[in-house]
Protein backbone atom coordinates (compact mmCIF):
# COMPACT_ATOMS: atom_id res chain seq x y z
CA UNK A 1 0.00 0.00 0.00
CA UNK A 2 1.32 3.40 -0.97
CA UNK A 3 2.38 5.57 1.95
CA UNK A 4 0.79 9.03 2.40
CA UNK A 5 2.82 11.92 0.99
CA UNK A 6 3.58 14.56 3.64
CA UNK A 7 5.39 17.88 3.43
CA UNK A 8 7.04 19.44 6.50
CA UNK A 9 7.80 23.15 6.26
CA UNK A 10 10.77 23.18 8.69
CA UNK A 11 13.05 20.62 10.31
CA UNK A 12 11.63 19.25 13.57
CA UNK A 13 13.15 17.29 16.49
CA UNK A 14 14.33 13.91 15.24
CA UNK A 15 11.88 11.66 17.18
CA UNK A 16 8.96 13.38 15.44
CA UNK A 17 10.60 13.05 12.04
CA UNK A 18 11.38 9.38 12.66
CA UNK A 19 7.78 8.62 13.62
CA UNK A 20 6.44 10.39 10.54
CA UNK A 21 8.90 8.65 8.19
CA UNK A 22 7.93 5.29 9.65
CA UNK A 23 4.44 5.67 8.21
CA UNK A 24 4.70 8.25 5.41
CA UNK A 25 6.73 9.47 2.48
CA UNK A 26 8.18 12.70 3.83
CA UNK A 27 9.81 15.76 2.32
CA UNK A 28 11.21 18.41 4.68
CA UNK A 29 12.32 21.93 3.90
CA UNK A 30 16.11 21.51 4.17
CA UNK A 31 16.76 25.17 4.96
CA UNK A 32 16.35 26.66 8.42
CA UNK A 33 14.11 29.48 7.24
CA UNK A 34 10.47 30.30 6.56
CA UNK A 35 9.37 29.43 3.03
CA UNK A 36 8.14 32.23 0.81
CA UNK A 37 4.49 32.15 -0.17
CA UNK A 38 5.43 31.08 -3.69
CA UNK A 39 7.58 28.24 -2.36
CA UNK A 40 4.80 27.13 -0.05
CA UNK A 41 2.32 27.03 -2.94
CA UNK A 42 4.67 24.83 -4.90
CA UNK A 43 5.62 22.47 -2.07
CA UNK A 44 2.09 21.69 -0.80
CA UNK A 45 0.74 20.63 -4.21
CA UNK A 46 -0.46 17.05 -4.30
CA UNK A 47 0.29 16.33 -0.65
CA UNK A 48 -1.91 14.16 1.52
CA UNK A 49 -0.90 16.19 4.59
CA UNK A 50 1.18 19.20 5.51
CA UNK A 51 2.94 19.78 8.81
CA UNK A 52 3.30 23.54 9.11
CA UNK A 53 4.54 26.06 11.64
CA UNK A 54 3.11 29.22 13.17
CA UNK A 55 5.46 31.18 10.91
CA UNK A 56 3.78 29.79 7.78
CA UNK A 57 0.84 31.75 6.36
CA UNK A 58 -1.71 29.15 5.36
CA UNK A 59 -4.27 31.14 3.38
CA UNK A 60 -6.93 30.30 0.81
CA UNK A 61 -4.37 30.07 -1.97
CA UNK A 62 -2.17 27.59 -0.10
CA UNK A 63 -5.13 25.44 0.88
CA UNK A 64 -6.41 25.41 -2.69
CA UNK A 65 -2.95 24.55 -3.99
CA UNK A 66 -2.75 21.51 -1.73
CA UNK A 67 -5.57 19.91 -3.68
CA UNK A 68 -8.72 17.90 -2.87
CA UNK A 69 -6.76 14.84 -1.72
CA UNK A 70 -5.18 16.79 1.17
CA UNK A 71 -6.64 15.70 4.48
CA UNK A 72 -4.92 17.87 7.09
CA UNK A 73 -2.68 20.83 7.87
CA UNK A 74 -1.12 19.94 11.21
CA UNK A 75 0.13 23.11 12.91
CA UNK A 76 3.22 22.82 15.10
CA UNK A 77 1.94 25.39 17.64
CA UNK A 78 -0.81 25.89 20.16
CA UNK A 79 -2.03 28.94 18.25
CA UNK A 80 -3.44 28.70 14.74
CA UNK A 81 -4.02 32.33 13.75
CA UNK A 82 -1.61 31.69 10.85
CA UNK A 83 -4.21 29.42 9.22
CA UNK A 84 -7.44 30.50 7.56
CA UNK A 85 -9.51 27.89 9.37
CA UNK A 86 -12.75 28.88 7.63
CA UNK A 87 -11.13 28.38 4.24
CA UNK A 88 -9.69 25.04 5.38
CA UNK A 89 -13.16 23.92 6.42
CA UNK A 90 -14.56 24.94 3.04
CA UNK A 91 -11.88 22.84 1.38
CA UNK A 92 -12.72 19.98 3.75
CA UNK A 93 -9.18 20.08 5.14
CA UNK A 94 -8.69 19.37 8.82
CA UNK A 95 -6.60 21.75 10.96
CA UNK A 96 -4.92 20.65 14.17
CA UNK A 97 -2.66 22.24 16.77
CA UNK A 98 -0.47 21.22 19.72
CA UNK A 99 -2.14 22.47 22.91
CA UNK A 100 -1.35 21.57 26.54
CA UNK A 101 2.16 20.28 25.90
CA UNK A 102 3.77 23.74 26.03
CA UNK A 103 1.75 25.13 28.94
CA UNK A 104 4.41 24.67 31.62
CA UNK A 105 7.26 25.80 29.41
CA UNK A 106 5.49 29.00 28.38
CA UNK A 107 4.35 29.83 31.90
CA UNK A 108 7.88 29.21 33.18
CA UNK A 109 9.30 31.50 30.52
CA UNK A 110 6.84 34.24 31.50
CA UNK A 111 8.15 33.99 35.04
CA UNK A 112 11.71 34.12 33.71
CA UNK A 113 10.88 37.37 31.95
CA UNK A 114 9.21 38.77 35.05
CA UNK A 115 12.25 38.08 37.23
CA UNK A 116 14.75 39.16 34.60
CA UNK A 117 12.99 42.48 34.09
CA UNK A 118 12.25 43.22 37.74
CA UNK A 119 15.77 42.36 38.92
CA UNK A 120 17.56 43.80 35.86
CA UNK A 121 19.28 40.51 35.13
CA UNK A 122 20.25 41.27 31.52
CA UNK A 123 21.56 44.73 32.42
CA UNK A 124 23.55 43.30 35.30
CA UNK A 125 25.07 40.58 33.17
CA UNK A 126 26.16 43.10 30.53
CA UNK A 127 27.46 45.47 33.21
CA UNK A 128 29.75 42.77 34.56
CA UNK A 129 30.89 41.43 31.18
CA UNK A 130 31.70 44.98 30.01
CA UNK A 131 34.15 45.34 32.91
CA UNK A 132 32.06 47.94 34.74
CA UNK A 133 31.80 46.00 38.00
CA UNK A 134 34.23 47.49 40.54
CA UNK A 135 32.62 46.12 43.68
CA UNK A 136 29.39 46.03 45.65
CA UNK A 137 27.52 49.30 46.02
CA UNK A 138 24.30 50.19 47.88
CA UNK A 139 22.75 51.81 44.81
CA UNK A 140 24.05 49.41 42.18
CA UNK A 141 21.43 48.19 39.67
CA UNK A 142 18.46 48.39 42.05
CA UNK A 143 15.42 46.42 40.94
CA UNK A 144 11.93 45.61 42.15
CA UNK A 145 10.64 43.28 44.86
CA UNK A 146 8.41 40.46 43.64
CA UNK A 147 7.31 38.46 46.69
CA UNK A 148 4.10 39.80 48.19
CA UNK A 149 3.30 42.10 45.27
CA UNK A 150 0.16 42.21 43.09
CA UNK A 151 0.09 40.17 39.90
CA UNK A 152 -2.35 41.03 37.12
CA UNK A 153 -3.19 38.26 34.66
CA UNK A 154 -5.11 39.04 31.47
CA UNK A 155 -6.39 35.83 29.90
CA UNK A 156 -7.22 32.74 31.98
CA UNK A 157 -6.69 29.87 29.58
CA UNK A 158 -4.32 26.98 30.25
CA UNK A 159 -1.16 29.07 30.20
CA UNK A 160 -2.62 32.01 32.12
CA UNK A 161 -3.92 29.69 34.83
CA UNK A 162 -0.63 27.80 35.05
CA UNK A 163 1.31 31.07 35.28
CA UNK A 164 -0.97 32.49 37.97
CA UNK A 165 -0.93 29.30 40.05
CA UNK A 166 2.84 29.63 40.40
CA UNK A 167 2.37 33.03 42.07
CA UNK A 168 1.35 31.24 45.27
CA UNK A 169 5.00 30.45 45.85
CA UNK A 170 5.72 34.17 45.98
CA UNK A 171 2.73 35.05 48.20
CA UNK A 172 1.33 37.37 45.55
CA UNK A 173 -2.17 38.77 45.31
CA UNK A 174 -3.62 37.76 41.94
CA UNK A 175 -6.03 39.96 39.99
CA UNK A 176 -7.37 38.73 36.66
CA UNK A 177 -9.42 39.89 33.73
CA UNK A 178 -11.13 37.93 30.98
CA UNK A 179 -14.39 38.05 29.04
CA UNK A 180 -16.18 36.80 32.15
CA UNK A 181 -15.34 35.50 35.65
CA UNK A 182 -13.62 32.10 35.69
CA UNK A 183 -14.50 30.08 38.81
CA UNK A 184 -12.00 27.33 37.96
CA UNK A 185 -9.20 29.88 37.65
CA UNK A 186 -10.20 31.40 40.99
CA UNK A 187 -10.22 28.02 42.70
CA UNK A 188 -6.75 27.18 41.37
CA UNK A 189 -5.07 30.54 41.87
CA UNK A 190 -7.08 32.51 44.44
CA UNK A 191 -7.44 35.18 41.77
CA UNK A 192 -9.95 38.02 42.02
CA UNK A 193 -11.89 39.09 38.93
CA UNK A 194 -11.66 42.83 38.14
CA UNK A 195 -12.17 44.99 35.08
CA UNK A 196 -9.15 45.71 32.91
CA UNK A 197 -8.73 49.29 34.10
CA UNK A 198 -8.68 48.25 37.77
CA UNK A 199 -6.16 45.52 37.05
CA UNK A 200 -3.85 47.90 35.22
CA UNK A 201 -4.06 50.50 37.99
CA UNK A 202 -3.40 48.08 40.85
CA UNK A 203 -1.04 45.43 39.50
CA UNK A 204 2.71 45.60 40.02
CA UNK A 205 3.19 43.04 37.26
CA UNK A 206 0.85 42.53 34.29
CA UNK A 207 1.14 39.33 32.25
CA UNK A 208 -0.74 38.75 28.99
CA UNK A 209 -2.11 35.31 28.06
CA UNK A 210 -4.78 35.99 25.44
CA UNK A 211 -5.18 34.62 21.91
CA UNK A 212 -4.73 36.97 18.97
CA UNK A 213 -8.19 38.03 17.83
CA UNK A 214 -9.53 41.26 16.34
CA UNK A 215 -10.69 42.16 19.85
CA UNK A 216 -7.24 41.61 21.40
CA UNK A 217 -5.11 43.37 18.79
CA UNK A 218 -3.46 46.32 20.59
CA UNK A 219 -5.25 45.33 23.76
CA UNK A 220 -2.46 47.20 25.52
CA UNK A 221 -1.68 50.62 24.06
CA UNK A 222 -1.17 54.28 25.03
CA UNK A 223 -4.28 54.55 27.21
CA UNK A 224 -3.43 51.36 29.10
CA UNK A 225 0.16 52.42 29.80
CA UNK A 226 -1.10 55.65 31.32
CA UNK A 227 -3.24 53.63 33.75
CA UNK A 228 -0.34 51.48 34.93
CA UNK A 229 1.94 52.24 37.85
CA UNK A 230 5.27 53.86 37.07
CA UNK A 231 6.81 50.87 38.84
CA UNK A 232 4.81 48.32 36.84
CA UNK A 233 6.24 45.61 34.59
CA UNK A 234 4.48 44.27 31.48
CA UNK A 235 5.06 40.68 30.37
CA UNK A 236 3.92 39.32 27.01
CA UNK A 237 4.30 35.68 25.97
CA UNK A 238 1.00 35.50 24.06
CA UNK A 239 1.09 37.14 20.64
CA UNK A 240 3.02 40.24 19.58
CA UNK A 241 0.16 42.33 18.13
CA UNK A 242 -1.64 42.20 21.49
CA UNK A 243 0.69 45.06 22.47
CA UNK A 244 1.13 48.31 20.56
CA UNK A 245 4.90 48.08 20.23
CA UNK A 246 5.50 51.74 19.36
CA UNK A 247 3.40 52.85 22.33
CA UNK A 248 5.29 50.44 24.59
CA UNK A 249 8.65 51.85 23.52
CA UNK A 250 7.41 55.35 24.25
CA UNK A 251 6.03 54.33 27.65
CA UNK A 252 9.37 52.74 28.57
CA UNK A 253 11.37 55.73 27.38
CA UNK A 254 9.14 58.22 29.22
CA UNK A 255 9.14 56.14 32.42
CA UNK A 256 5.40 55.58 32.33
CA UNK A 257 6.15 51.98 33.37
CA UNK A 258 9.24 50.39 34.93
CA UNK A 259 9.95 47.75 32.32
CA UNK A 260 8.73 45.05 29.98
CA UNK A 261 9.61 41.46 29.18
CA UNK A 262 8.62 40.26 25.71
CA UNK A 263 8.96 36.96 23.89
CA UNK A 264 6.71 37.93 20.97
CA UNK A 265 6.54 40.92 18.63
CA UNK A 266 4.12 42.61 16.25
CA UNK A 267 6.03 41.93 13.06
CA UNK A 268 8.32 39.02 13.85
CA UNK A 269 11.17 38.67 13.32
CA UNK A 270 11.36 42.47 13.06
CA UNK A 271 11.24 44.42 16.31
CA UNK A 272 10.28 48.06 16.74
CA UNK A 273 13.64 49.92 16.51
CA UNK A 274 12.84 52.21 19.44
CA UNK A 275 12.13 49.16 21.60
CA UNK A 276 15.61 47.83 20.88
CA UNK A 277 17.03 50.98 22.46
CA UNK A 278 15.20 50.41 25.77
CA UNK A 279 17.50 48.92 28.40
CA UNK A 280 14.45 48.44 30.63
CA UNK A 281 13.06 45.87 28.19
CA UNK A 282 14.07 42.20 28.15
CA UNK A 283 13.55 40.91 24.61
CA UNK A 284 13.61 37.23 23.67
CA UNK A 285 13.33 35.63 20.18
CA UNK A 286 10.03 33.73 20.66
CA UNK A 287 11.50 30.92 22.76
CA UNK A 288 8.68 30.26 25.25
CA UNK A 289 8.29 26.64 24.20
CA UNK A 290 12.00 26.14 23.45
CA UNK A 291 12.89 23.22 25.67
CA UNK A 292 14.08 19.92 24.26
CA UNK A 293 11.22 17.99 25.85
CA UNK A 294 8.49 20.45 24.91
CA UNK A 295 9.51 20.94 21.28
CA UNK A 296 9.88 17.17 20.83
CA UNK A 297 6.43 16.52 22.30
CA UNK A 298 4.95 19.24 20.08
CA UNK A 299 6.37 17.45 17.07
CA UNK A 300 5.03 14.09 18.19
CA UNK A 301 1.55 15.53 18.69
CA UNK A 302 1.63 17.16 15.25
CA UNK A 303 2.68 13.86 13.67
CA UNK A 304 0.04 11.84 15.55
CA UNK A 305 -2.61 14.23 14.26
CA UNK A 306 -1.47 13.49 10.70
CA UNK A 307 -1.35 9.74 11.26
CA UNK A 308 -4.88 9.75 12.68
CA UNK A 309 -6.16 11.72 9.69
CA UNK A 310 -4.46 9.29 7.29
CA UNK A 311 -6.28 6.40 8.98
CA UNK A 312 -9.65 8.12 8.69
CA UNK A 313 -9.70 8.80 12.43
CA UNK A 314 -10.29 12.09 14.22
CA UNK A 315 -7.00 13.88 14.99
CA UNK A 316 -6.63 14.19 18.79
CA UNK A 317 -6.38 17.99 18.70
CA UNK A 318 -8.60 18.83 15.74
CA UNK A 319 -9.44 22.55 15.56
CA UNK A 320 -12.27 22.65 13.00
CA UNK A 321 -14.49 19.97 14.51
CA UNK A 322 -17.41 21.20 12.42
CA UNK A 323 -16.00 18.92 9.70
CA UNK A 324 -17.19 15.96 11.77
CA UNK A 325 -20.83 17.04 11.66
Amino acid sequence: MKKPNVYVTRMLPQPAVDLLREHCEVEINPEDRVLTHAELLEKVRGRDAVLCLLTDTIDEAVLAAAGPQCKIFSNYAVGFNNIDVEAATRHKIMVSNTPDVLTDATADLAWSLLFATARRVVESDKFLRDGCYKGWGPMLLLGLDITGKTLGVIGTGRIGANFAAKAKGFKMKVLYNDLEPNPAFEAETGGVFVDKATLLKEADFVSLHVPLLPSTRHLIGPAEFKLMKKTAVLINTSRGPVVDEKALAEALQLGEIWGAGLDVFENEPAVEPELLKCENAVLLPHVASATVETRTNMGLIAVRNILAAMKGETPPTLVNRELLA
